[in-house]
C-alpha cells in the first residue's frame, strides 16, 4: 500500500519527488488507460531503483470549474484509496483551487515540484495545467529539458477501438451496460451510499431493500434492475438493485438506488453499503398491477440467486 501525502503538510520534505518515476493526472475512474499510464511509471522507476509516485489533485478539478451536472465514478476519497492500492510508493496530493491553477503553466509547474523535479513523468497526450489550461505537453518538455526531467507523453489506451476515458465509461453505464463498464474499468462498477429509511413498500411486497442515499454526482447509472454484489460490514452478498424512479411510485419517491440483499435481515440504516454492478436484467417497468410488480421482481432475485 503506496503511503499519501500532500504536498502543503508542513512536514513534506521538498526533494521527495527528486530523481523519481511519476504518473499526473486526476485518475477518475482509475481505469484500465489510467492504469496503463502508472504502470509506466512504476516500469521507468524499476529501471533505474528509483521512487515510484503517482501525483494527483486532492479533488477533481471539475468540481471547481465545471459543477453544474458534475457526474463522477469515484468519491475523491475512493480515488485516492484507489491509486494507493497500486504498485507505487507514493501518492502525492496537490491542493487544487482555483488560485492554484490560474498560475502562469511555468509557475504551476513550480508550485507542483519546486526543488524536486522528477527524472521520468508519464502522463496523457493531451495534458493541460496552468492557467486557463494553456500549457501542455511541449511546454511541460521546454520546463523538464532545464531539469534533467524526462516527459513521456501517451496514447489513451482503446478498447474495441475507441479510447478507453472516464466519459466513455459514464456513457456506458448510463446505458446500463454494467459488463462493458467493467472491461472498461478493469473490475466492476461500484457505488457506496448510506442506508437512509425508504418508502416501506419493499417488506410489505416481501423483498425488504436498503434504500441508500447516492449524492446526485456520483448517480451515474442508467435506471434499471440489476444484479449485484453488497458489501455490508465486511461480507459479500448476493443482491437485486434498482436504480432510478419507480414508474409506479412516482408520484412518491425520487431517484435512488434499493438494494435487496439476499439472505440478509439486520438493522443497517446509517451504515454504509459498497454495490457492486455485475448485469443489468431489465429497465424500468410500468407494471399495471403491484402483483406483477411482485412476480416480476422474485424472478429478478431469483436469477440472482442462481447465477451470481
Amino acid at each position: 500500500m503506496a503511503i499519501v501525502i500532500s504536498r502543503n503538510d508542513p512536514a513534506y520534505d521538498e526533494a521527495f519527488l527528486a530523481g523519481a518515476s511519476v504518473a499526473f493526472g486526476v485518475f477518475d475512474g482509475v481505469h484500465e488507460g489510467h492504469r496503463f499510464i502508472i504502470g509506466e511509471a512504476v516500469a521507468s522507476a524499476r529501471e533505474e531503483a528509483a521512487r515510484s509516485a503517482v501525483i494527483t489533485f486532492n479533488i477533481d478539478p471539475d468540481e471547481v470549474f465545471a459543477p453544474g451536472g458534475l457526474k463522477k465514478l469515484m468519491t475523491n476519497e475512493a480515488r485516492i484509496a484507489k491509486l494507493a492500492e497500486l504498485d507505487v510508493d507514493a501518492v502525492v496530493l496537490l491542493p487544487f483551487s482555483r488560485e492554484f491553477a490560474a498560475q502562469a503553466p511555468a509557475d504551476f509547474l513550480e508550485a507542483c515540484f519546486g526543488g524536486g523535479a522528477p527524472r521520468h513523468i508519464h502522463i496523457g497526450h493531451d495534458f493541460r495545467f496552468g492557467d486557463r489550461a494553456s500549457g501542455n505537453v511541449a511546454d511541460l518538455r521546454a520546463w523538464g529539458a532545464e531539469r534533467n526531467m524526462e516527459v513521456h507523453g501517451h496514447d489513451l489506451v482503446a478498447e474495441g477501438g475507441e479510447p478507453v476515458t472516464a466519459t466513455r465509461i459514464r456513457g456506458e453505464l448510463a446505458q446500463g451496460h454494467v459488463a462493458e463498464a467493467a472491461e472498461l474499468l478493469g473490475r466492476p462498477y461500484s457505488v457506496t451510499g448510506i442506508v437512509r429509511p425508504g418508502r416501506g413498500d419493499g417488506r410489505d411486497f416481501g423483498f425488504a431493500t436498503a434504500n441508500l442515499e447516492i449524492p446526485p454526482m456520483l448517480n451515474v447509472i442508467g435506471p434499471g434492475v440489476y444484479g449485484c454484489y453488497a458489501m455490508v460490514e465486511g461480507a459479500r452478498y448476493k443482491a437485486a438493485v434498482s436504480t432510478g424512479v419507480p414508474p409506479m411510485f412516482a408520484d412518491r419517491t425520487t431517484a435512488n438506488i434499493e438494494v435487496h440483499i439476499l439472505d440478509f435481515d439486520r438493522d443497517i440504516y446509517g451504515q454504509p453499503i459498497e454495490v457492486e454492478f455485475i448485469e443489468w436484467l431489465r429497465p424500468m417497468i410500468d407494471f399495471p398491477t403491484v402483483d406483477e410488480l411482485i412476480e416480476t421482481t422474485m424472478g429478478n432475485i431469483a436469477w440472482v440467486r442462481e447465477n451470481l
